[in-house]
């Protein structure tokens, strides 16, 4: 029980939202778009919610290159259902349900007023819909179909605790508690304007965005087990098995250890709200137009994405590139040597509108970076 819930969780840790249509490909500008808010890894491919540019963009999570984009209007939450990439499209009403190997369309299924988080739970999606009325719907995944809606208030971010849903109420600073039948088990208070929420496997995280802390409740009884100091407006919240990350809408993510403790804090560029883990890395998206990725072991830059250029890796402590060799190290002490192709290294890497390691080439400096 314990893997399945990590691995549920590493799934929906982000959430934001999307509208819906035919997808088509990105004519000018396939690369990441302005404003990112959703972000989602599907097992082999990063996803990012192109909010402004009405795209999502699927990014191959070794070395960050372009694989393809989505043409989607106005996409925020996202989550992968294992075969199958759902999108909450926020002006539309709907969730576009995107086949996560080739992008094509499987289906658009209406849900609330103004849809903004996804999650997936093994079984089911449900859509959290923030406009008036806020609601929790729960679909089929075979099909789109409708199981229930569920009135929740301001609904903003979910998790799954392996049995039941728990979900962030922004305007009454509290969190509700739903059953797999819709039923609301439980509303427990957090401190000022919760937003992102994480399940670490005991206990549920809260970001309260007007409080600058993390609030934590007992995932028994929804008891109130701490609250942790993070920072100005914490927003998206992540769990990736070893330590919580926090996205904070003054453009730093902070790293804690699963007590609470203070582990780093990095520069995420302008207002990053989705978070999303790899395995390795985790990648954090933001309104900038940027996608940043950290190694989560250590905390530090690997590489960043944006409109004007293609992922570019930030060197590393040890690393030389020369010759068409590149040396990586965690630490000085322990460097490993890895020989590259001498056309791995071009002088002049492609702008970001002819992307660099399309399917069937290797970008080896990137993929030897993030696998490390």
């Amino acid at each position: 029980m314990k893997n399945f819930r990590r691995s549920v969780f590493l799934l929906i840790s982000s959430f934001l939202v999307l509208f819906s249509v035919q997808p088509s490909h990105c004519a000018n500008g396939f690369g990441i778009g302005l404003t990112h808010y959703g972000i989602a890894y599907d097992g082999a491919n990063i996803w990012v919610a192109n909010y402004s540019r009405n795209s999502v963009t699927k990014l191959r999570a070794t070395d960050g290159s372009l694989v393809e984009a989505y043409k989607v209007p106005g996409p925020w939450g996202m989550a992968f259902d294992g075969k199958n990439i759902w999108v909450a499209n926020y002006s539309d009403d709907t969730v576009t349900k995107l086949r996560a190997r080739d992008g094509a369309l499987m289906g658009v299924y209406p849900v609330g007023v103004n849809p903004r988080a996804v999650l997936f739970d093994g079984k089911y999606i449900w859509v959290a819909s923030g406009g008036v009325p806020g609601s929790v719907t729960k679909l089929r995944t075979a099909d789109g179909s409708t199981v229930w809606t569920q009135p929740v208030a301001d609904p903003w971010g979910m998790a799954y605790d392996g049995s039941t849903v728990w979900v962030t109420n922004n305007d009454s600073n509290r969190v509700t508690r739903l059953d797999s039948s819709g039923c609301v088990v439980g509303k427990y208070k957090t401190g000022d304007r919760p937003l992102g929420i994480a399940f670490d496997g005991s206990y549920i995280w809260v970001a309260d965005n007007g409080g600058e802390k993390l609030t934590r409740l007992s995932a028994i009884d929804g008891s109130r087990a701490g609250k942790f100091p993070v920072g100005v407006a914490p927003f998206g919240l992540l769990y990736d098995g070893h330590y919580l990350w926090v996205a904070r809408t003054d453009g730093v993510l902070v790293k804690l250890s699963p007590l609470g403790c203070l582990l780093g804090t990095y520069d995420a560029g302008g207002y990053p709200e989705g978070i999303a883990f790899d395995g390795n890395n985790v990648w954090v998206s933001n309104t900038e137009g940027a996608v940043k990725i950290f190694r989560a072991y250590s905390g530090s830059l690997v590489a960043t994405c944006n409109i004007r250029q293609p992922c570019e890796p930030r060197p590393q402590i040890g690393e030389k590139v020369q010759d068409g060799q590149m040396t990586l190290a965690r630490s000085p002490r322990k460097a490993k040597k890895i020989v590259l192709q001498k056309n791995a290294l071009p002088e002049n890497r492609p702008r970001a509108t002819t992307p660099s390691g399309r399917p069937g080439q290797e970008n080896t400096r990137m993929d030897a970076i993030l696998a490390h």
